[in-house]
């Protein structure tokens, strides 16, 4: 079992940045690719960046390409989303999720319906 934990959304103006956290429980994080997501009002969730659970291979959807970037700290059991230059369709709820020995670009190919644990998610608002 592992629970995921985001922290970091909030309200920011157009071109901004925020730093999203996503802190995982267990011993078995590493071998977890780690992924977020976003669900806007009244739109499906949809992919946003993930990272695999070897390497430092990342994959993003091409709505975050050049402006966000996903990383992760073993050692602290947390997975990142730093995003920049944010814009008003930027505004959602980001999500956290794990997938067991997954990769990155395999993860941008899944259904979010494929992962196997989700966080309860962080509210990012960018104003204009």
């Amino acid at each position: 079992q592992v629970r995921l934990v985001e922290s970091g959304g909030g309200l920011v103006q157009a071109g901004g940045s925020l730093r999203l956290s996503c802190a995982a429980s267990g011993r078995t994080f590493s071998s977890y690719g780690m992924g977020w997501f976003r669900q806007a009002p009244g739109k499906e969730r949809e992919f946003v960046a993930a990272i695999s659970w070897v390497g430092t291979y990342t994959y993003y959807a091409d709505s975050g390409k050049g402006r966000f970037t996903i990383s992760r700290d073993n050692g602290k059991n947390t997975v990142y989303l730093q995003m920049n230059s944010l814009k008003p369709e930027d505004t959602a709820v980001y999500y956290c999720a794990a997938k067991w020995r997954t990769t990155a670009q395999a993860m941008g190919g899944m259904s979010y319906s494929g992962m196997d644990y989700w966080g309860k998610g962080t509210l990012v608002t960018v104003s204009s």
